[in-house]
């Protein structure tokens, strides 16, 4: 294990992974309790676009892509909890934005591969820099889920009873999705919503399923790394693909547990 501490890149790697680890596991959680998976997914490739745009004008690819994911984050949090043509509208705007993003490409001159870096992860090559600047994004989600945890976790669980107690429901929805939109900006390559999912099928305490979900959202980040360090295949994939396994796994696994739970002690 020492041995891939020798190298600079893995450092970084583990650092940033690390920090992305945390937060997917954190806002994982109200995302696949708000049902917002799709959204999250998408905000990271409409982005891209943004980050192509920049490429195209000389600026930072990070700069375009925190432009689109904000203003398209306050747009969709914006619909609320109108899921059906939420996800309507969130495809439309994918769409376009793709295309939108090879356009860019086109008309780009030189290699755009830090705009391609974006769009597809690039953890190993990430630099002390860029380790700092996804520390402080961290930094920004991490609190403003503190600062909204209680109103947003009541109307993630009832919109509509929230609403009738004077939640500000439409403007949490803004505020969450604009987090959002800076958790997808610091990285990416995050591991995704799985560790959440998976965390919610053992324990429906929210403190719980957080620390769960960023335990295990850890444990595959780490586990992939160090696979890929021996393979001269992606790091995403090993990431993704050991979080998918155990996300099988668990739910095949649960009318074994249902029935031990229903078996007298």
């Amino acid at each position: 294990m020492l041995e891939l501490f020798r190298y600079d890149f893995m450092v970084h790697a583990f650092e940033a992974g690390t920090i992305v680890a945390i937060v997917a596991g954190t806002i994982g959680y109200f995302v696949v309790l708000r049902g917002s998976a799709f959204a999250a997914h998408a905000l990271s490739h409409i982005g891209f676009a943004g980050a192509t745009g920049a490429v195209v004008l000389g600026l930072s690819p990070i700069l375009g892509l925190l432009v689109f994911t904000l203003a398209s984050g306050v747009t969709i949090g914006a619909l609320g909890n109108r899921i059906r043509g939420r996800d309507v509208t969130i495809g439309i705007v994918l769409a376009w934005t793709l295309g939108l993003g090879v356009l860019f490409l086109s008309l780009y001159r030189g290699y755009a591969t830090q705009a391609y870096a974006l769009l597809f992860g690039q953890i190993l090559g990430i630099s002390a820099t860029d380790v700092a600047i996804t520390l402080v994004a961290a930094v920004v989600t991490v609190a403003g889920l503190i600062a909204m945890y209680r109103p947003l976790l009541f109307s993630s669980v009832d919109e509509d009873l929230a609403s009738a107690k004077g939640v500000p429901v439409t403007a949490l929805s803004i505020a969450f999705m604009a987090v959002l939109a800076v958790a997808v900006t610091e990285a990416v390559q995050v591991v995704g919503v799985t560790p959440a999912a998976i965390a919610v099928r053992f324990t429906s305490r929210p403190p719980v399923a957080i620390l769960a979900g960023v335990g295990l959202a850890l444990a595959f980040t780490w586990a992939g790394l160090t696979i890929a360090y021996y393979s001269p295949h992606p790091v995403s994939f090993f990431i993704t693909s050991l979080a998918f396994a155990t996300y099988v796994g668990v739910r095949l696994s649960e009318p074994i547990r249902r029935r031990l739970r229903g078996a007298p002690g």
